[in-house]
């Protein structure tokens, strides 16, 4: 298993960058490896990422997501794989570390999965660069999903209370 930990960090607030992250099919306007993104349920995604004419196609189940702090994801699926996090964190007013770890299973000889490691490390980090731009660009998010899984299954969006209607309350 190897292992691609890289951080960035981004002049917007946390909600804002965890919001953005959170629309995987805005992916392929800011990654060069990402082709397309699909959107299957809340939990499950199949993404399509290439080089050139390389091509590959896989389902990532997001196993934690927690508003404003984390997601985490595993592929599915007998090929080669690799789970991860982005996590992110307030690192002042309007800004916020975005943290990414990838751990994947690399096939070959100890060389080989050096050479892939480092290959891996470079595109993450040139990614999360591409994501600085973009966030920063809009300096908003393009939409949201606030929701909550654990273990891999969704949680209910915690209902906002209830709201009283009256004004302001009377003074006697």
């Amino acid at each position: 298993m190897s292992s691609v930990e890289e951080t960035i960090e981004v002049a917007v607030p946390v909600s804002t960058a965890y919001n953005q992250w959170t629309q995987f099919k805005s992916f392929p306007r800011f990654m060069t490896v990402v082709k397309r993104v699909e959107q299957i349920r809340p939990n499950l995604t199949r993404w399509v990422v290439g080089f050139g004419p390389l091509r590959h196609e896989f389902d990532a189940e997001i196993v934690d997501q927690r508003p404003d702090s984390l997601v985490a994801w595993r592929s599915l699926g007998a090929r080669a794989g690799h789970r991860g996090e982005v996590s992110f964190r307030a690192t002042g007013p309007g800004r916020t570390e975005v943290a990414v770890r990838i751990d994947f299973r690399s096939p070959g000889t100890p060389g080989l999965r050096t050479r892939v490691a480092g290959v891996a490390r470079r595109t993450v980090r040139a990614e999360l660069g591409h994501f600085k731009e973009f966030i920063e660009g809009l300096g908003r998010e393009g939409g949201a999903w606030r929701g909550a899984i654990r273990d891999g299954h969704v949680r209910p969006v915690e209902p906002e209370p209830a709201r009283c209607r009256v004004p302001h309350w009377p003074v006697g």
